[in-house]
């Protein structure tokens, strides 16, 4: 039984990292029709499989007060991608979905994302790490064909997509005719120079993005320069962009660091994990020393030893804390979660 007086002032319930299974799904989505006022649901990290999911999309078939609600981590599968599009066919409450790390299918990405051309009211939307067996971008056409027509997602994460420089080129041309989203995470792909261009050229159009999340790609020194190409001289929108791990020798890094002289727009940039040699060292210490860069926006503070630039590694980033809640200090800190600052997400 759940106590009245609590339900009714309940706004926000936070369980997280325990071992929950899909009766205690059942329970939530209980709870979840006994309580009006409940907002946000985070339910990350526990052990929620395919039943636990058709329990929780049930509840929220008629439910008119969820606006967020996080059960990345449950491994779902896509039998649990498909409850949740059907799910979104009738809610028309719910803002963001948090699905990244549930073991979605091709299935369940493509009803999700042919629901989203319908679906006016997900601002948000996590889709990383599906379990996809081929290779030919399926779900990356679908998503394309979504965003072509959907007029209210800001946030999308594509993360371990298997996405490719074609998958990166179909997006693009989307994206020119799309005018509300403002944050592309596309870490973890098999991105290269060819569809850094792809980006570049999308960037110079000055679109709606304002976040650019390539980590761990390998989009090389051609790539961060075509980056830097369009960040220098063409657009005034973007405001945070991770190319950590991307095999970016001097040549690049230097480009980068360049083209924030001249761009007063970009504030977050984060490149640890690329070949930090004197060169991109010396120019990011510059920035940093001249206040251009502000040393909480990137993840590399520079030292000088001998007379030569060096670089030690900051826990900042975009969303630093996406898996775990820091040991000190408040969580969703802006510091080690800059998209939060950039979005305007509390």
């Amino acid at each position: 039984m759940y106590s009245r007086r609590c339900t009714n002032s309940l706004s926000s319930l936070d369980l997280r990292y325990n071992s929950l299974t899909d009766t205690g799904a059942e329970h939530i989505g209980i709870l979840l029709r006994e309580t009006p006022s409940l907002r946000h649901l985070n339910l990350m990290c526990n052990d929620i499989a395919t039943k636990g999911a058709e329990f929780l999309t049930k509840a929220l078939l008629d439910n008119e007060t969820l606006k967020q609600l996080r059960i990345n981590g449950n491994k779902i599968g896509n039998k649990g991608g498909m409850h949740f599009a059907s799910m979104l066919q009738i809610n028309a409450t719910l803002e963001e979905l948090d699905l990244g790390d549930t073991d979605l299918g091709t299935q369940s990405l493509i009803a999700l994302a042919t629901v989203l051309t319908h679906n006016s009211t997900i601002k948000s939307i996590n889709l990383s790490r599906p379990l996809l067996y081929d290779l030919q971008e399926e779900t990356t056409v679908h998503m394309t064909k979504m965003l072509k027509v959907n007029p209210s997602l800001k946030e999308l994460h594509l993360g371990k997509h298997e996405m490719t420089d074609f998958g990166v080129e179909r997006l693009c041309e989307t994206l020119l005719v799309n005018s509300s989203l403002r944050y592309l995470d596309l870490q973890c792909n098999k991105i290269t120079r060819d569809g850094a261009k792809h980006l570049a050229e999308l960037l110079k159009k000055n679109t709606a993005i304002e976040i650019l999340d390539l980590a761990s790609n390998r989009i090389e020194d051609d790539g961060a320069v075509y980056l830097s190409e369009a960040i220098a001289l063409h657009n005034n929108r973007l405001k945070g962009l991770a190319v950590v791990s991307n095999n970016i020798g001097a040549k690049g890094l230097v480009a980068l660091a360049e083209a924030m002289k001249t761009n007063t727009t970009l504030s977050y940039i984060y490149i640890w994990g690329n070949k930090l040699t004197d060169a991109p060292c010396k120019a990011f210490a510059d920035l940093l020393a001249s206040g251009r860069l502000e040393e909480n926006h990137t993840d590399v503070r520079p030292y000088v030893v001998d007379d030569h630039f060096y670089v030690a590694e900051l826990f900042h980033g975009l969303r630093r804390n996406y898996y775990w809640t820091p040991s000190f200090g408040k969580d969703g800190d802006f510091i080690c979660n800059s998209s939060l600052a950039v979005m305007g997400t509390s």
